[in-house]
């Protein structure tokens, strides 16, 4: 009970005792003498209030005192003030997804010294960017964006509330100088949308743009458009500044290696991504800095023969407060191969288990350490550096130092070049050979350098998204996931792996010792949704893996007839190889056909006959039927799977629906599909 509440109560206690004492007694010969006396003397009264008082102070007089809390310091989010404090006059910005884009923003922040600049780095979320303006305040001063492009041309997470400002904002930025470069995908409709809308929002606000936008492509060579574009835009640079590069090409440090002397283990890093002893005592809630420890509920092999592995995996999600929708996607944060692991501390002659900590020589700045320390080698290999896909030209040129054969010295630095044979032999040596950092140091015996400065050169490892195969309405508890293993021989003779694939596939349901297996995971939020209106029709397009994200459709719209819904048309087109080897959730498909939560179910056995079939040819089979459905009907499309073939095979099969059926020219049917994407009743979830 609150202080003003006990007031109330005692000053209201007191009134109605007043009233009885005051009330008038009624006159008349049959009223009983006795019954004329007032229900509460001066001295009940009198008594009556001071056990109250004494109650009220007895109750404050036991509480603590409610301390005063400090002001908690935060983080500077004035990167202004930061860079007229380190007298920095070039800010790198990033928004980023996957981690690339924060790569490259790291690079070119460390390379502004060699070009008479001093540059610094910034994650787009961690700063105020309505100081942008301000830029113009510091002298020959430069602001550069590396923003990759996520989903249906959207902005990551991290660079969301500075989308937002550049849409709302009507700032000046005259005097502002700054350049772009995109990380897009040209497989996806919305190639380098944030790279190209930043570089377009920029120079309509005043901005001066000193060198054209870049736009690298991952359908391609993403590594080798940044290389080309950086060799271009630093002689802008020293152009449009009046400064000189300084022609030192020598190896900068940017983290300092400090061993402790005095370990105290429980505060060394186990594989936390961010809270220390976070994986012991798991809190609320759980996102990419603090995923929640799934156990393992389920894991089967889908397929019944054939040389792939086609997995579906439950992770048990109760009491996490984790809630997801259909169509949304889990993370998991995966390990590499020990095998690798051990490989590479043998090859450097480290000690693994060296507890080690990485730190940033710019005391100012906000990324205090490549990855979570201090931690030891070993854990730094096993849970937080990518060790296995191929590594960037600029690990590879810092590398270089350490080759003691002068042949090995001009080949590493020839592929970190922009030289078209260098550019040509990074592409067949690294990148078509798939060699990754272990296959650098096995094929170039010369090569050792420190274990310390391999750790700060290679790139974080990610977490691995996948569309969730369940709905969160029917399986409140539970998150599916469904994969195929990657695995492939490379031109070197040697195994390729995919991390999480493989990582996953070994995810035994109940260890040997009796331990569950667990999963580090988090759910991020999606647009691939079902239509608001459950009578709206649907047709889902996922062949392969792409069915994922169906099935938990396909769960909720059965959900929803159970609750006495008017649910509409939901039509599946499914593909795969054979029907008796890689037909996936054959049994549960069929079984929603039967009960009539699946209209109809179309599947493309590709390799079952002399000519493939694909679903695209099952589309234009059913193109009256469908084209009623989206024309009539308001039918809404849903496209999940691979983005460099199946979605542009599938798109160009409604475009001739459209032609075709609807009677539309080309130009006409492309401007159609693009409309229904517009209202957002044509949809992908789509990867390449």
């Amino acid at each position: 009970m609150t202080e003003s509440q006990l007031c109330q109560t005692f000053v209201s206690l007191t009134m109605l005792g007043t009233m009885e004492a005051e009330s008038v007694v009624p006159e008349g010969p049959d009223v009983d003498p006795v019954e004329q006396e007032p229900l509460f003397r001066n001295l009940d009264i009198f008594l009556f209030s001071l056990i109250i008082g004494l109650l009220i102070y007895w109750f404050f007089s036991r509480q603590e005192p409610i301390p005063e809390f400090k002001r908690l310091t935060t983080r500077e989010t004035s990167f202004i003030e930061k860079m007229k404090k380190t007298n920095r006059n070039m800010v790198v910005f990033y928004g980023s997804q996957t981690g690339t884009a924060e790569e490259f923003c790291g690079r070119l922040a460390k390379d502004a010294q060699r070009y008479g600049m001093s540059g610094m780095s910034a994650d787009l979320e961690e700063y105020d960017m309505s100081e942008l303006p301000c830029l113009a305040e510091i002298d020959n001063s430069l602001a550069v964006f590396c923003m990759a492009t996520y989903g249906e041309g959207d902005p990551t997470d991290n660079a969301q509330d500075f989308y937002d400002w550049m849409q709302e904002t009507d700032e000046d930025l005259n005097g502002v100088n700054f350049a772009v470069f995109g990380l897009g995908n040209k497989t996806y409709e919305h190639f380098n949308a944030m790279g190209k809308y930043t570089d377009k929002r920029l120079e309509e606000l005043g901005g001066k743009r000193i060198y054209d936008l870049g736009m690298g492509d991952d359908d391609g060579n993403l590594e080798e458009d940044f290389v080309s574009w950086k060799e271009q835009f630093w002689p802008a640079v020293c152009e449009h500044f009046g400064v000189e590069a300084t022609g030192d090409d020598t190896s900068n440090r940017q983290y300092e290696l400090v061993v402790p002397t005095d370990i105290n283990m429980n505060k060394v890093y186990t594989g936390e991504m961010g809270r220390l002893k976070s994986f012991e005592t798991q809190k609320p809630p759980f996102d990419v800095k603090n995923p929640y420890l799934a156990t393992v509920a389920v894991n089967r092999q889908l397929n019944q023969a054939g040389d792939r592995h086609l997995m579906h995996l439950e992770l048990d999600i109760s009491g996490s407060q984790i809630r997801y929708d259909s169509g949304d996607h889990v993370a998991v944060y995966p390990i590499n191969d020990v095998s690798i692991v051990n490989r590479i501390g043998q090859i450097l002659d480290a000690d693994l288990d060296t507890v080690i900590s990485l730190n940033n020589l710019d005391e100012e700045s906000n990324k205090k350490h490549p990855f979570p320390c201090p931690t030891t080698y070993r854990t730094a290999l096993t849970h937080y550096l990518d060790i296995t896909n191929p590594p960037g030209t600029n690990v590879l040129f810092e590398l270089a130092q350490y080759a003691t054969d002068p042949k090995d010295q001009d080949i590493l630095r020839k592929m970190a070049s922009a030289s078209p044979e260098g550019k040509g032999l990074y592409q067949s040596w690294v990148l078509d050979s798939q060699r990754n950092i272990l296959a650098v140091l096995e094929d170039m015996p010369s090569l050792h350098p420190t274990i310390d400065h391999l750790c700060e050169l290679l790139p974080c490892l990610q977490a691995r998204y996948y569309s969730i195969a369940s709905s969160g309405k029917v399986y409140s508890n539970m998150v599916s996931i469904c994969a195929v293993v990657v695995e492939f021989q490379t031109s070197t003779g040697r195994s390729f792996k995919g991390v999480a694939t493989n990582w996953l596939k070994n995810k035994v349901v109940v260890t040997d010792n009796g331990h569950k297996a667990t999963v580090p995971m988090y759910v991020r939020k999606s647009q691939f949704r079902l239509p608001f209106k459950a009578s709206n029709p649907v047709v889902m397009i996922g062949p392969g893996t792409g069915i994922a994200p169906f099935m938990g459709f396909l769960q909720e719209r059965g959900w929803m007839k159970e609750q006495g819904k008017d649910v509409g048309e939901t039509i599946l087109y499914f593909g795969c190889r054979h029907r008796n080897q890689d037909f996936m959730y054959q049994q549960e498909l069929e079984e929603f056909e039967k009960v009539g939560v699946l209209t109809q179910l179309n599947v493309a056995f590709s390799r079952d006959q002399k000519e493939k079939v694909y679903v695209q040819h099952l589309l234009k089979k059913n193109n009256e039927h469908l084209w009623k459905l989206i024309h009539t009907d308001n039918a809404h499309i849903y496209i999940c799977g691979d983005a460099r073939n199946m979605a542009r095979d599938v798109q160009n099969a409604f475009y001739d629906i459209a032609e075709e059926v609807g009677g539309l020219t080309h130009t006409q049917a492309v401007a159609y599909i693009k409309k229904l994407m517009t209202k957002g009743r044509y949809s992908q979830d789509v990867w390449s």
